[in-house]
């Protein structure tokens, strides 16, 4: 904590509770911190303790024993207590001379009163002390915070709030940002510079889950404190933050540290929104290729130079990402308001793609982003990736109420065959609600595949009707459930047991259900060719029935 908010033993002395006091040993320790009073009077209480407090006592516990003095005292020294403070009177009367001597040779100030003393004045006096400066930290934590968004605002935001961390601290401030030059406030010389660049490179080599990690953490130097604080958002780090302390650090360092990181990680934020806005305008193209408005691959490399032969030759996916907000607060968004949530989205999203070693190119279409994800890593399996990067996505958006379903088209190479992918990606999200699923590869969907290339909607329906026409009759006509049963039933290659688990109905009404589809369909319904005439007769029907959940 700041000095200003510290008390330390020194201090506790010159407050005019203690005038009467005088200090017997220990005299090194008396920049010891003190956090909290606490009056101690039987001989076994290590479990009591915390660490920094001020131990109060009339003796009872070892009086005049050196043996159990020592033993009261070991404990004191292992729970790093701040003094020891002892009123002479009834049980004590002289302070032999090896009491004065361990307290030296431990460091830890022995206080004498001669006379009684209310220990509950001591206990308010102190107490009182620290709440009153712990709720002007607090207070000046805020203005602080308030402060460091203010400075955000500004052209050199990040300078700014550098320097306020190092007045309000008095520490070493290191930042060090992933992309451009390190700062150092106050600023030092190249030789002195150096070597923390290549302390912080050794501990997040060594240390890999410090750069990612949200919390700080905290490493003893040579007499000194360094935190390192990742900054950054949306699961990946822009920079770290050092703090180099000569003492060890409080709750204040801890905040005020958390709160400039945080203000420099929303300047990050709104500067990369600016540059994915910037973005977004400049890949309006791409919407133009999905589209076949390009057909010639020379206007592609107009637009996009140099890239072009690197990124033709590597596969891609086009994936489609459909989101969609809270209901209350969707009817709220005006269309700027959704475009600013799909850009919002964007950054996310290019975020996580570029982690996993894909290159995207991203567009935005009313409630739909559209990635063009080049793979980068084709020794690596690409979909272990994806499935990586959309769990993230589907994790991070659900916390903030906010639905996204996800189509994948097949991995496609060279840029005039993007539109083909598109379209895979377009016919796999549209069957998200049918199948139920969040994330739809357009390569698992099975014979949905064949189904989608029969534009002529009645031929399907002339399908499903001679083969199931039956069964949807009589659901529609008694309200029964025969064809999801079926469905379920043949799904599971004929298991009546797991059948039955599924549709959480006991065997007997399976048996009756499944006697009634004998009985519409015919004794030969579980042959070979009947058989997979009725899985794709279902197919088809929830192709062209995508509101029936069955």
């Amino acid at each position: 904590m700041n000095q200003d908010y510290q008390l330390t033993v020194q201090e506790v002395l010159e407050r005019p509770i203690f005038q009467q006091a005088y200090l017997a040993g220990g005299q090194e320790g008396l920049q010891r911190l003190v956090r909290w009073v606490h009056i101690i009077e039987v001989i076994h209480f290590e479990q009591l303790l915390q660490g920094g407090e001020m131990i109060l006592t009339t003796g009872a516990a070892f009086k005049s024993d050196t043996s159990a003095f020592m033993t009261y005292l070991d404990q004191l020294i292992h729970n790093q207590v701040a003094c020891l403070c002892i009123e002479m009177g009834h049980n004590l009367t002289t302070i032999p001379q090896e009491w004065i001597a361990a307290a030296d040779a431990y460091q830890l100030p022995l206080i004498i009163f001669p006379q009684s003393v209310r220990f509950i004045d001591i206990t308010q006096d102190i107490h009182a002390y620290m709440i009153n400066q712990h709720h002007k930290a607090l207070q000046d934590l805020e203005k602080i915070s308030r402060e460091f968004h203010r400075m955000t605002l500004t052209s050199q935001g990040v300078s700014h709030v550098l320097g306020l961390l190092q007045s309000s601290t008095k520490a070493q401030v290191i930042y060090v940002p992933l992309e451009g030059q390190p700062k150092f406030i106050p600023p030092l010389a190249s030789r002195e510079s150096e070597p923390w660049l290549v302390f912080l490179a050794n501990k997040l080599e060594h240390s890999p889950e410090s750069s990612t990690a949200a919390s700080p953490s905290v490493w003893d130097v040579n007499g000194q404190t360094i935190i390192i604080q990742p900054v950054g958002a949306m699961g990946k780090t822009w920079a770290h933050l050092l703090l180099v302390l000569s003492c060890k650090p409080q709750e204040y360092e801890y905040l005020i540290l958390d709160s400039a990181s945080l203000s420099i990680a929303q300047d990050l934020l709104r500067k990369r929104y600016m540059d994915e806005r910037k973005l977004y305008t400049q890949t309006l193209w791409v919407d133009d290729l999905l589209h076949l408005r390009i057909r010639d691959e020379e206007q592609i490399k107009v637009l996009i130079g140099n890239e072009f032969k690197k990124l033709n030759e590597l596969a891609f996916y086009v994936i489609l990402i459909e989101f969609e907000h809270d209901q209350d607060e969707q009817q709220n968004l005006p269309n700027e308001g959704l475009e600013s949530l799909g850009i919002h989205l964007s950054l996310v999203v290019r975020s996580l793609f570029e982690q996993h070693t894909f290159h995207p190119l991203i567009t935005l279409k009313n409630n739909r982003l559209v990635i063009v994800a080049f793979d980068k890593a084709p020794k690596r399996p690409s979909k272990d990736r994806l499935q990586m990067i959309f769990q993230s996505l589907l994790q991070m958006k659900a916390e903030e109420r906010m639905k996204l379903i996800i189509g994948v088209g097949q991995r496609n190479r060279s840029f005039m065959q993007a539109h083909v992918s598109y379209q895979e990606a377009i016919q796999a999200i549209s069957m998200a609600s049918t199948l139920h699923g969040s994330v739809m590869f357009f390569d698992q969907l099975g014979v949905f595949q064949l189904l989608f290339h029969i534009a002529d909607k009645a031929i399907l329906q002339g399908f499903v009707r001679t083969y199931l026409g039956p069964i949807i009759d009589h659901d529609q006509l008694k309200g029964s459930e025969l064809l999801r049963t079926l469905k379920v039933y043949l799904d599971n290659d004929g298991s009546k047991q797991v059948a039955a688990q599924q549709l959480f109905i006991v065997r007997q009404s399976l048996y009756y259900r499944l006697e009634k589809i004998e009985e519409l369909l015919g004794s030969d319904y579980m042959l070979p060719e009947k058989r997979l005439a009725l899985q794709v007769g279902i197919r088809a029907y929830q192709l062209v029935n995508p509101h029936v959940q069955l």
